[in-house]
């Protein structure tokens, strides 16, 4: 088996965890688990070649980027900008029904959740960003600052010494926010940024399937697998992930998932799970309009 520690991508930084679980979509021949000792960092293992070296090879160019079915203007499927309308929505729905890559629909949006105008909700880990940027654009301004995706390159980002770079990602990265007293803008790792996106492919977005064409809140239905109540919040949702000692590869992530239970401790040994997160919301000064996710301990 061979291993690579990513000191790059501490699992407390949550677009790390869900780059983590990208490189394992990306490349099945990937398996992920996580360093216990000190803060945990990311391990990849691969059976038959170095990870890193699968990565590389499995690395997206743009034109298949441009394939996907969330991009804009699809096979002349309807068309996906911020806002969606619902008729639209179901047309690329149906088309894309079958693809390999419709998770790229059911990770970001749903029509189980419509607001008063009639358009379809977006998921928690797909936010509104200034100018109307869909998350496909986003996708791609973090893809164009990986060109080409050496294998050195990527070997650099997931050893957590390459640059940074200006941008606002893919819009939920705490760690692009600066302090007001910078000048020097939003500043992303954008290797991290296309991994984490691949990561959404295992949460998918859905809603209660009531329409609600009431104007009177701005509350969204939408819920996206791993935000979970708080006990003793009322209906307060965090996104909550956990970090596990058994190389899995995406599947096994998959079902993880599907039974871990972060409110429930004795759900963690039998898991061979470690250590668990939740997300603590960045809290805007004066009139930004910044969203990004923290995290702290369970």
């Amino acid at each position: 088996m061979h291993v690579f520690e990513c000191p790059g991508l501490p699992v407390a930084w949550v677009n790390a965890w869900l780059a983590g679980i990208g490189a394992t979509v990306l490349d099945r021949r990937i398996r992920l688990h996580w360093r216990m000792e000190d803060a945990p960092v990311a391990v990849l293992s691969a059976g038959t070649l170095d990870p890193v070296e699968a990565l590389a090879e499995s690395w997206p160019d743009a034109e298949f980027l441009h394939k996907l079915p969330l991009t804009t203007d699809w096979n002349a499927a309807g068309e996906v900008k911020r806002n969606v309308p619902v008729e639209q929505f179901i047309l690329r729905s149906r088309a894309a029904r079958g693809h390999p890559h419709a998770w790229t629909l059911s990770s970001t949006l749903t029509d189980l959740s419509i607001d008063a105008n009639g358009e379809v909700s977006h998921a928690p880990l797909d936010p509104p960003v200034p100018k109307g940027l869909t998350l496909h654009d986003r996708l791609l301004a973090v893809h164009r600052e990986v060109v080409p995706a050496s294998e050195g390159r990527l070997r650099d980002s997931l050893m957590g010494r390459a640059d940074r770079v200006k941008g606002n990602g893919l819009g939920f990265d705490i760690t692009r926010v600066g302090s007001l007293a910078d000048k020097s803008g939003k500043q992303i790792e954008p290797v991290v940024e296309v991994l984490a996106f691949f990561g959404l492919c295992l949460f998918p977005v859905r809603g209660p399937g009531v329409e609600r064409r009431s104007s009177r809140s701005n509350r969204q239905d939408a819920r996206q697998r791993a935000w979970r109540r708080v006990p003793g919040t009322g209906d307060r949702r965090r996104f909550v992930w956990p970090a596990w000692r058994q190389p899995l590869d995406a599947a096994g992530v998959d079902a993880l998932l599907d039974v871990w239970d972060p409110w429930r401790r004795h759900t963690w040994a039998p898991l061979d799970i470690h250590a668990g997160w939740r997300s603590v919301r960045y809290l805007p000064k004066g009139d930004e309009r910044t969203s990004a996710i923290g995290s702290e301990p369970l």
